[in-house]
């Protein structure tokens, strides 16, 4: 069997096109997480990058600064598992091997 570099060359050239279109979709992915009945909510792009971060004012207002940053990582735990959904979606149901997202 006679491997032709020349469909190799072009097979890797599809795989860099698709995975190029596979990082534009990613990033125009959003999905918001919150917590306490909506007193923190947390933004993310597909990429995970935190796009904001609403805080009500009764939530900021409290003294108890342990629980505003237990309810700030429960939104942002909940925007994740949503924009992993989200990208599944999106993507025709991938599965993510665990560690990736």
């Amino acid at each position: 069997m006679q491997i032709n570099p020349f469909d190799i060359l072009k097979n890797a050239q599809k795989i860099q096109e698709q995975m190029g279109m596979f990082q534009e979709k990613i990033g125009s992915i959003t999905a918001a997480g919150s917590s306490g009945g909506g007193m923190v909510r947390v933004e993310l792009t597909g990429r995970m990058e935190v796009v904001s971060v609403t805080i009500a004012p009764e939530a900021a207002a409290a003294q108890d600064v342990q629980m505003l940053e237990d309810l700030i990582a429960a939104a942002f735990t909940s925007a994740v598992e949503n924009v992993k959904e989200a990208l599944s979606r999106e993507l025709g149901g991938a599965v993510f091997p665990p560690g990736l997202l």
